[in-house]
């Protein structure tokens, strides 16, 4: 089966380079594959998000200043959770076969060298995460405490009764609905081209509170990710 026979709608990858031209080009080919991609410039930088967001794949890149490609792999390995059992992908110019076996050793899942040929990273990612599994995006209905949201319909119903959205509110929910209990970040909820600034988002989010929640200043359904964005967290 070939990443066009089963689009990657909402798997999401954290891409770990140094090298800001390579960082650049992988997320570009794989936002144009149909992933949900987000980059780091090193392991501060990865360790952080892998702390804060649910990631279906990391690609680390393992000749990297600082912290690299092995060591970021052996202390993800070592985090409680699902976080720890995020499957890795690791690239490297290094061609000797003992740099493979460690990294194999560490808990990566697969290795590929550089140079590489795009199809042939997008076809070793989907390998792995047919063999992972991955989460299930969510259909049907949530349940938001008394009020509940129809993922399918873009329907809002509380206590029985249909609630009104705007369609950007529609559109929000349903983008936080695919990933229940994840952190969603900010701007990829915005939308850089149509809403820049993030502030459209804030808006819509304190909007939904006052319809779904008991208490819009303590939320308990839609929740804020501080650093990061928005979460969905249904019952």
């Amino acid at each position: 089966m070939s990443l066009s026979d089963s689009p990657p709608r909402g798997r999401h990858l954290l891409v770990v380079d140094d090298d800001d031209r390579i960082r650049d080009l992988l997320k570009e080919y794989l936002t144009r594959a149909g992933f949900r991609v987000t980059a780091a410039s090193g392991g501060a930088a990865a360790r952080r998000l892998l702390g804060s967001l649910d990631f279906d794949l990391a690609v680390f890149d393992v000749m990297m200043p600082g912290e690299d490609g092995f060591s970021l792999t052996r202390w993800l390995r070592d985090q409680r959770g699902a976080s720890g059992r995020t499957p890795v992908l690791m690239l490297t110019a290094r061609g000797e076969a003992g740099d493979r076996i460690e990294g194999l050793r560490l808990g990566a899942d697969d290795y590929l060298g550089k140079p590489f040929e795009p199809e042939e990273l997008l076809l070793r990612i989907e390998a792995i995460l047919r063999r992972a599994g991955g989460r299930p995006a969510a259909n049907g209905v949530l349940s938001l405490g008394r009020c509940a949201f129809d993922a399918d319909r873009g329907e809002l119903t509380c206590g029985g009764e249909p609630v009104r959205l705007t369609e950007a509110e529609t559109t929000l929910l349903r983008q936080l609905a695919r990933t229940p209990h994840e952190a969603v970040d900010r701007m990829d909820l915005a939308g850089e081209e149509v809403d820049p600034s993030g502030r459209a988002v804030d808006v819509q989010v304190t909007r939904l509170r006052r319809k779904i929640e008991d208490d819009p200043k303590a939320p308990r359904y839609l929740q804020t990710v501080r650093g990061v964005g928005y979460r969905l967290a249904p019952d």
